[in-house]
C-alpha cells in the first residue's frame, strides 16, 4: 500500500465514526417523542336536582334570601316598608346581621321541622356572638329554604342576628 493510500484510510475511519454519531444524534433528537394521555376531562358542573348529602348550594344565587357571615341587612319581620329581606350598608342602620351559614340536613319533611332544625343550627352562632357583644339582649332570626325549596335540595341557611324581635322596634 502507498502512502497516501495509508493517510486516506486514516481519515476514512473517523470520517466513518464522525457520520456514525451524527445519524444516532439525528435519530435521538428528531424520533417523535411519545404520545402523552390527554388529561382527563373535569367532572361535570353541579346540577339543580336534589342532592344525596347536605352540600353546599353550588352557587349563591339561590331562590330564597341568603346572606354570607358579616353581611347586614333590613328583614321584613323587623321593617314595616319591605317584603323580602335585603342587603344593608353595616355602618348604617340596619336591622339584622349575619352571624352563621349552617347547612340543613336531609330528611326533612316539614315546614315545621325545617324551622326548629334552623333554630338548633342557628344556637351556637347566636350564644357566640351575644357572648362577643357583651351583654344585651339579642334575637336570632334563622332563614333559610321553605318546603319547596328545601325539596329540590337546597340547604344553605343564614343565622342573623338582630337586637329586636318586632317590627318598628329600636335596633
Amino acid at each position: 500500500m502507498t502512502q497516501s493510500a495509508r493517510a486516506a484510510g486514516r481519515l476514512v475511519l473517523p470520517a466513518l465514526v464522525l457520520l456514525l454519531v451524527v445519524a444516532v444524534l439525528a435519530v435521538v433528537l428528531l424520533w417523535p417523542s411519545p404520545k402523552h394521555k390527554a388529561a382527563a376531562p373535569p367532572p361535570p358542573s353541579p346540577t339543580a336536582s336534589p342532592s344525596p348529602s347536605p352540600s353546599p348550594s353550588p352557587s349563591k344565587q339561590l331562590p330564597y334570601p341568603w346572606f354570607p357571615v358579616g353581611a347586614c341587612l333590613d328583614h321584613p319581620k323587623l321593617s314595616p316598608v319591605i317584603t323580602v329581606a335585603r342587603p344593608q350598608q353595616c355602618d348604617g342602620q340596619h336591622d339584622a346581621e349575619s352571624i352563621g351559614n349552617p347547612l340543613l340536613p336531609d330528611g326533612l319533611l316539614k315546614e315545621s321541622q325545617i324551622a326548629l332544625t334552623l333554630e338548633r343550627l342557628c344556637q351556637p352562632y347566636a350564644a357566640a356572638a351575644e357572648a362577643k357583644q357583651g351583654g344585651g339582649t339579642w334575637f336570632s332570626l334563622p332563614t333559610g329554604p321553605s318546603l319547596k325549596y328545601y325539596s329540590q335540595g337546597y340547604r344553605d341557611a343564614s343565622c342573623l342576628l338582630a337586637a329586636s324581635d318586632r317590627e318598628a322596634a329600636p335596633s
